[in-house]
């Protein structure tokens, strides 16, 4: 795998600038995603709806627009931060948050529930596929974590065996009764539409829980970027920098999945938006990714509300197309560099 480079702090007033910089690109685009709809509507009108001057219809159009620009802030924030977790712990540019299986945990889980109970509602959707990712990323890490370099090869080849048989399994149900799966293939391809603030605030605890762990780990990531011997000799823990991680990636990419459905490339393309803008600073990545992810998830929303009008493009489709030239050239830039 290849190593990040050591972390350099970069000035405090490039980071500032940066960081003011992007919290007003994600301010632009909780904008757009208020404006842009089904039935376009105006700046003025937003204002005037915020204000309480606005007529009914026009406050319901825009009001009803408010759960989905905050569960693409939260799931937006919440892939990101867990794709550079995962990045900067395993010290691999192509770790994402399904590394650990999560995706494919919450899928089973949803399964499972719709062939038992039948098709629900995408608030119960969330309590399934909640539990059922967790549970995936553990038994991921329980498996394959044992620390050092070594360790991380194992994970990864934990996480990639517990992707493979979740999937068939989904896949075997799924195929099984096909009748019964049209939420589930809804849910799957991932969307922010149709949710509503029960869904949203379901999942904030979890990833609350996440967030405060990445800020927790930020500085000890920069010395485990330096190398295991090298990090130990600092003072760091390693073992508890890893873990703590690696359970916040977890926790993060779980309730983002069980809310938004399996949204690619967000977690993996971020990472490097961050990276070049900010630095190997993880100190800095961390709050900058909470402003890159949600920004990045609510321009593909609305990309997908406006490119097949009247009908939508679910969010997931558009992250896939932005995500993989990206994924592209990570691959790329990994071949020039060995």
């Amino acid at each position: 795998m290849k190593t990040l480079t050591a972390p350099s702090r970069p000035g405090p007033a490039r980071a500032v600038l940066m960081l003011g910089a992007g919290a007003a690109a994600l301010a632009g685009a909780v904008l757009l995603s208020l404006v842009i709809g089904s039935k376009p509507t105006s700046p003025t009108e937003v204002w005037q709806v915020l204000t309480g001057g606005a007529d009914p219809f026009t406050t319901t159009v825009v009001e009803s627009r408010y759960p989905r620009t905050l569960l693409g802030i939260v799931a937006g924030a919440a892939l990101a931060l867990a794709g550079t977790l995962m990045q900067g712990i395993t010290r691999n540019p192509l770790a994402d948050p399904g590394l650990l299986g999560v995706n494919a945990g919450a899928a089973a889980a949803v399964v499972t529930a719709t062939a038992l109970l039948g098709p629900t509602s995408v608030a119960g959707t969330v309590w399934w596929a909640l539990p059922g990712a967790l549970a995936a990323g553990l038994a991921a890490y329980t498996v394959g974590s044992r620390g050092g370099d070594g360790g991380l090869v194992r994970l990864v080849l934990a996480g990639a065996v517990v992707s493979a048989v979740l999937n068939a399994y989904v896949q075997a149900v799924a195929l099984s009764m096909p009748e019964t799966f049209d939420s589930y293939r809804y849910w799957v391809v991932g969307s922010l539409g149709g949710r509503g603030y029960d869904v949203v605030l379901s999942v904030l605890p979890v990833i609350g829980v996440g967030v405060l762990l990445a800020f927790l780990v930020a500085g000890g990531l920069n010395a485990l970027a330096l190398g295991e011997e090298a990090a130990i000799a600092t003072g760091a823990n390693t073992v508890w920098i890893r873990s703590a991680g690696l359970v916040a990636g977890a926790v993060l990419a779980a309730g983002a999945t069980a809310a938004a459905g399996p949204i690619a490339f967000v977690g993996l393309a971020v990472p490097h938006v961050v990276r070049a803008l900010v630095g190997v600073d993880f100190r800095v990545q961390v709050p900058f990714a909470l402003l890159v992810g949600p920004t990045l998830l609510l321009a593909a929303d609305v990309v997908g509300r406006t490119i097949v009008r009247p009908t939508e493009l679910m969010v997931g489709v558009v992250t896939a197309f932005v995500g993989a030239p990206v994924l592209l050239y990570a691959v790329r830039k990994m071949r020039s560099a060995s």
